[in-house]
């Protein structure tokens, strides 16, 4: 199965990889007309090489016959997988007894990502109650012939694909294809209205009408606009210093770092990190180099504490800790919303830095 979208993530296809990016919604969701008839997109493909499973036994294609399905493609450390989360649970509870079955496919794009324990942690702090195949060798993505973070696939009772949804958004639209879908099936009461979400936190909707700075990566292969003298030394140690000013969504180093193809690394002493960025949020993806080695670190906003403007994962001094490998919600703005010089300063080495993260 290979469907072609106008909507497309960052893919990265030279020396022969094929790297892709978080697709990105293409803006505020809207809201959906009446469901079209829906064509028949292919067999659902096999789910069998999953490595783990949470939340249930292992699921089949065989075995889900009889059931509307709806599998989601997703990555814990995604901000728009964890956007999408609070629908796709309201959806699972909402239509649990009337024959629907949601699947969680979680591929990783980071290698931290494929450890189970870190799935485990991360789907039960999200209150995910829906099965999740852990699909650390991204098999079953294979076998979707899958490009995307997140991809929803729904499926009817006979197997079929009949839609699906790339990126964010669409989330009346793909409700009220759930409801066709269980609709078909015989199912009574299936089209009594549409669930409400009040996200909060990192999972709340992004404030399309202010972002202007998209995601952007710390490691040097997929890594945008990096200000500094010299550029990169890759994977080697190398003492980098910031410049004094940076354009919209540039950004730069300084201290003692080693830039690797995902993640860049603070070697020793002071670190930081410096954004020039315009959106409400803020995340970066990144973790303790070594398991039980916390990492405090302080943020700043154009050279101060960010004080209500702070995210959910530092106070309003801008001091936080690095703990475990996930995105961490480090600035959300009041209004207005205008070009901020964004600053993390690591106090301990050892700190793994991924990618940054708007909303």
């Amino acid at each position: 199965m290979k469907i072609v979208l106008l909507l497309m993530a960052s893919i990265w296809a030279s020396k022969g990889v094929l790297i892709v990016a978080c697709a990105k919604d293409m803006g505020a969701p809207t809201q959906a007309a009446a469901v079209a008839p829906l064509p028949n997109e292919g067999e659902l493909p096999s789910l069998k090489g999953a490595t783990a499973w949470l939340n249930s036994p292992p699921l089949s294609a065989s075995e889900l016959r009889g059931k509307v399905v709806l599998v989601v493609f997703w990555t814990y450390s995604c901000i728009n997988s964890l956007r999408q989360v609070p629908y796709v649970q309201a959806w699972a509870e909402k239509y649990k007894d009337r024959g629907l079955v949601v699947i969680g496919v979680h591929a990783p794009e980071f290698g931290f990502e494929r450890y189970p324990d870190n799935v485990r942690r991360a789907t039960k702090n999200l209150g995910i109650t829906y099965p999740i195949a852990i699909d650390s060798d991204h098999a079953v993505w294979r076998a979707f012939d899958n490009q995307y973070w997140p991809a929803l696939y729904f499926v009817d009772t006979h197997g079929k694909i009949r839609h699906h949804v790339f990126g964010e958004g669409e989330y009346d639209q793909s409700e009220r294809v759930i409801q066709k879908l269980l609709a078909e099936s015989g199912a009574t009461e299936a089209n009594q209205g549409l669930v409400l979400v009040n996200a909060s936190g990192p999972e709340a909707t992004a404030d399309w009408g202010n972002l202007q700075s998209q995601e952007n990566y710390v490691g040097y292969e997929r890594a945008e606009n990096f200000d500094s003298s010299g550029g990169f030394a890759f994977n080697k140690r190398q003492a980098y210093i910031a410049p004094d000013r940076l354009e919209l969504n540039h950004w730069s180093l300084s201290g003692d770092w080693t830039v690797g193809k995902q993640a860049t690394v603070l070697n020793q002493g002071l670190g930081r990190i410096v954004y020039r960025f315009h959106a409400r949020d803020l995340h970066l993806v990144m973790g303790p180099a070594k398991p039980d080695r916390p990492i405090r670190f302080r943020v700043l906003i154009d050279g101060g504490p960010p004080g209500a403007g702070h995210g959910s994962d530092v106070d309003a001094q801008g001091n936080g800790t690095v703990t475990e490998h996930r995105m961490y919600q480090l600035i959300r703005q009041p209004l207005p919303i205008d070009d901020r010089t964004f600053e993390i300063e690591f106090l301990d080495p050892g700190v793994e830095t991924f990618a940054f993260t708007f909303g």
